[in-house]
């Protein structure tokens, strides 16, 4: 197994992301330590892991508390020896479909406050603990990679959230390398599959998502939770400071 032996913290486990993520690592090998905000569907999980044969440890954290964060992954270290995965997949709560000319500066502020702020306490807890070991390695998600904004769609603070995420993924890449710690994205460029039915503009989204890929379809949460587990495991010993293409082809490198 690919990640055996290793001790992956996923925050916001129980959401779409978090779950493929979370179960990958198990399937993996990893023990994956599930937070999040809501108890039962963290347990929910976790169980289910288990009983693929997987291990899974719940917690309640709240992945915007500095307090609660540092806690927990203290907590990961001292009782399973490491923190050798992290990666923070929270909800960043944003506002689509609005102009940015017709949005109020709360929503547009909402998700470059959450999605900066989760990861960077995320990965520090983490990184301390990884420089003792000189050894770890931190993801983050979300966006295509290339930077492009939308021209018929909009998404409000969304795409500022998630470059300012990947300059920070860079600026770790560049200040842990030293110690063996690796820093990767995955971008995928939408995952359709996770658009809700109740959502307006589903099948525009869809459609736009699609549309710009080469391979005629998005990339699957499946697809996410496999280039999770390669970029986490030795097999990717050599990869830091990049992102992972996981757009069909919407973006070409």
């Amino acid at each position: 197994m690919l990640l055996a032996g290793k001790n992956a913290i996923v925050y916001g486990a129980a959401g779409q992301v978090g779950t493929a993520l979370s179960t990958a690592f198990a399937r993996a090998g990893a023990r994956v330590h599930l937070a999040g905000r809501t108890a039962r569907t963290l347990e929910d999980l976790a169980e289910r892991l288990r009983g693929d044969g997987g291990q899974a440890e719940p917690s309640v954290v709240d992945a915007l508390d500095e307090t609660a964060v540092d806690a927990h992954t203290d907590a990961v270290a001292a009782t399973w020896g490491s923190v050798d995965i992290c990666v923070s997949v929270i909800d960043i709560a944003d506002a689509q479909g609005t102009p940015l000319a017709e949005m109020s500066l709360e929503d547009f502020e909402r998700p470059v406050r959450i999605a900066t702020r989760s990861t960077f306490l995320t990965a520090r807890a983490a990184a301390r603990h990884m420089v003792r070991r000189r050894s770890g390695v931190i993801l983050t998600f979300g966006g295509d990679g290339g930077g492009e904004p939308m021209r018929d769609y909009s998404i409000g603070g969304l795409q500022v959230a998630l470059n300012a995420v990947d300059f920070l993924r860079r600026q770790l890449a560049a200040e842990l390398g030293s110690y063996g710690i690796r820093v990767l994205g995955l971008h995928t460029g939408g995952v359709v599959e996770g658009l809700p039915d109740d959502f307006g503009a589903r099948q525009e989204v869809t459609d736009m998502i699609v549309g710009k890929t080469m391979l005629g379809r998005a990339a699957t949460f499946a697809d996410v939770g496999n280039v999770a587990v390669f970029a986490a495991s030795d097999l990717a010993a050599s990869m830091t400071a990049t992102s992972l293409n996981i757009t069909c082809g919407a973006v070409a490198d």
